[in-house]
């Protein structure tokens, strides 16, 4: 029997200890006791991609920010479906995670870090959204397993109203803010609708066959001032 190997870890700012294992031919990163993200299961990460892309078709030169670079699969498929001139910020706090994409993990990553078309900020992604106005068609968040600071208790500003109103003005007319979660959260979702925000909430497989449990996106476009 295989056996599960710890590779690595990091300490989170202001958070607990992340793990990166390999079983066989999989890949982990864990926290405690919660697996966040895994090669096994990506389809929801992929899928937040794919959907905010189609949400923002019309817009001419896209600019895309990305919240948590995690295994990539969300900035590979970003890569995928936006046209050529499209600009990708990704916005990663960790500098371990980008080592291990560079490193143990780099047949996952495929590159996707060196395309033309993305810029890598090793920052907290919050004030980078605070100090945009009208700079991003959409912003990508995937920072935690949900709308609460799980990796670490600063996120929940991501989360607020105040961190909302934020995202809110860094967004260029028509623009949308995607944060994926775990599971359902009523509570996030009326405040998204006080924030004034149009919301579509989509529940979507964490596996690419379809399979696996249902993972959520909240899709909230500007709407009501």
């Amino acid at each position: 029997m295989i056996q599960r190997e710890l590779l690595d870890t990091a300490q989170v700012p202001g958070g607990e200890k992340l793990e990166l294992y390999r079983h066989d031919r999989d890949f982990m990163i864990v926290l405690g006791h919660n697996e966040l993200m895994s090669t096994r299961k990506w389809g929801s990460e992929e899928a937040l991609a794919v959907m905010s892309a189609e949400r923002i078709k019309s817009a001419k030169q896209p600019h895309v920010l990305i919240g948590g670079y995690g295994m990539g699969f969300t900035l590979r498929a970003a890569l995928k479906v936006l046209p050529a001139d499209a600009r990708i910020t990704v916005v990663e706090l960790m500098p371990e995670i980008i080592a291990w994409a560079r490193g143990p993990m780099a047949q996952v990553a495929q590159g996707c870090l060196d395309d033309a078309r993305v810029n890598l900020v090793m920052a907290d992604v919050a004030p980078i959204i605070a100090g945009g106005l009208g700079e991003y068609d959409a912003i990508l968040l995937d920072v935690d397993n949900g709308p609460d600071g799980l990796v670490r208790a600063d996120n929940d500003i991501l989360y607020s109203g105040s961190g909302l109103r934020a995202a809110k003005a860094a967004l260029a007319p028509g623009g949308v803010l995607a944060i994926w979660s775990a599971a359902p959260d009523a509570a996030f979702n009326r405040r998204l609708l006080k924030a004034g925000f149009d919301v579509d909430e989509v529940k979507v497989s964490a596996r690419s066959n379809g399979k696996g449990p249902k993972h959520v996106i909240w899709f909230a476009r500007a709407g009501r001032t």
